[in-house]
């Protein structure tokens, strides 16, 4: 029975992932987009970062978490075992051609965040808790209002919640219980007690409570293992430039199979680089729009902006990073005794221990792989959270957070192998819905960026500057009017 469900699971995750459905879908949709947004995420990006890591919030504006709070939580969500596992199995693979394309998935795929994140606030409304609440979920059904929004919302919020158990939950729990035991001999089900009970303790207080969580967490959790990446770059510092030659190589010529290296050609460079660059920062899926919902901010605009940095983070810095430290320190090319590439599982771990003194690769990766997934688990969990709401209302929110916390204990304590290709197929069927509503709503994305750019092109704009200039906006007048009503879905 198991075999069956694993083969079917696999041939769909290969059918999602593959060259004719999402590949295309995510890289066409966010080529499109960054051209329909003059390339908003090249011109803007500098003050975006301004925005969201240095002024951290938009003083006197409405919503639950202040806009870094957001950043934090779709950081937390995002930057997970995907940064360290998912690059490593990118480049066993595909080869190192494979990171290049996972910065393309990166940089266009800023412009699909910025876009879901700019329709989470322009659709949001107030529940009955009086707190923000959007998403794919709402926008995809009042932005589309016909069947075709319905049936791509209520899509959207199943897949969402499914994968809110597999890829932000029991996946997580598992890589932060099986690494402790491996490296500190902790049972796992000590671990699954300690997290379960530290997930709940934060759980309760709601999206609040994990805003301010992941705002002190996540900035440290991500310099913590930067620094131990550019330390080994450093040591290394001669054979960067011939890394970055052999990605580039490799991206247009794919790699012929030599030592313990795993053969690829082109299309599976691409592939795999597409498919774990998506699964690293989450462009397209839709998820980081529900923390962007909840943020504090004087335009959807504006938020969309910082949302966007959280791609760049999570690709453009600490992707590369892991992908950089793995090519320079040579391990992609190493074989173990039987002669047979290593496992990509350690693939990292090993790179860093390559490259730091004594066991200091091996705690840094240990540590931050735990560190990681914990914060995916805090941030996927308001996904899901706000997902259950949609179908069931306020009144199914803390039964969602209790079960949602026991099902960490299982991941801690069970083997997985199901739950990865069936977190991968949910993640897969999460991002269709969302990227046909992107394509759907591009002209109103593109028409009312620019109507407010045109003023505040360096967002710093005041709330009182903001309301001067956009007043008799039809479009302002709706959003303001309608974000404070309760949902009619």
């Amino acid at each position: 029975m198991i075999e069956s469900i694993t083969a079917f699971l696999d041939a769909a995750s290969g059918f999602i992932w593959g060259p004719w459905l999402l590949i295309p879908l995510l890289l066409g949709t966010g080529l499109y987009l960054t051209i329909r947004l003059g390339g908003i995420q090249f011109v803007r990006l500098g003050a975006a970062l301004r925005l969201g890591l240095f002024r951290r919030r938009d003083p006197d504006a409405e919503g639950d978490i202040s806009q870094f709070q957001a950043l934090t939580t779709a950081l937390a969500a995002t930057v997970g075992t995907g940064n360290i596992v998912g690059v490593a199995t990118a480049i066993a693979i595909g080869g190192p051609g494979a990171l290049f394309w996972m910065w393309i998935t990166g940089l266009v795929g800023m412009a699909s965040k910025y876009s879901e994140a700019f329709l989470g606030v322009r659709f949001r409304t107030t529940d009955s808790a009086g707190e923000r609440n959007g998403g794919p979920q709402q926008y995809l059904q009042r932005g589309i209002p016909n069947v075709v929004g319905k049936i791509l919302g209520l899509a959207f919020t199943i897949f969402a919640i499914l994968a809110s158990f597999g890829i932000g939950n029991m996946t997580q729990a598992n890589s932060v219980s099986a690494n402790l035991e491996s490296s500190f001999s902790i049972p796992t089900w000590v671990t699954g007690i300690a997290l379960t009970i530290f997930v709940f303790v934060v759980l309760v207080g709601g999206i609040k409570s994990i805003g301010r969580v992941t705002a002190g967490f996540v900035p440290i959790m991500i310099v913590f293992y930067v620094v131990g990446a550019l330390y080994i770059l450093i040591a290394n510092i001669g054979d960067v430039p011939a890394a970055f030659g052999v990605i580039f190589h490799d991206a247009f010529t794919g790699s012929a199979a030599a030592g313990g290296f795993a053969g690829s050609v082109l299309i599976i460079a691409i592939q795999y680089g597409v498919a774990r660059g998506i699964f690293s920062n989450e462009s397209g899926m839709g998820s980081a729009a529900i923390a962007a919902a909840a943020a504090q901010t004087s335009h959807p605009v504006r938020q969309g902006l910082v949302s966007m940095t959280q791609t760049f983070i999570d690709t453009i810095i600490v992707v590369s990073m892991t992908g950089l430290v793995i090519i320079t320190t040579g391990v992609y090319t190493e074989t173990d005794d039987g002669g047979a590439q290593i496992d990509a599982s350690i693939m990292t771990g090993h790179a860093f221990t390559h490259g730091l003194p004594g066991e200091w690769g091996h705690w840094i990766v240990t540590v931050a792989l735990a560190m990681f997934a914990l914060s995916t688990i805090l941030g996927w969990s308001y996904y899901g959270e706000r997902a259950i709401e949609r179908l069931f209302g306020r009144r199914s929110v803390m039964p969602f957070r209790v079960i949602f916390t026991l099902v960490v204990f299982v991941g801690c304590t069970t083997e997985l192998e199901v739950v990865w290709l069936f977190s991968d197929v949910m993640n897969g069927l999460m991002a269709l819905p969302n990227l046909i509503g992107l394509l759907v709503l591009s002209g109103l994305i593109a028409r009312e960026t620019r109507a407010y750019l045109k003023h505040d092109p360096k967002l710093t704009a005041s709330q009182a500057e903001i309301e001067k200039f956009m007043a008799g906006d039809p479009s302002w007048e709706e959003w303001r009017r309608t974000e404070t009503a309760p949902a009619k879905l």
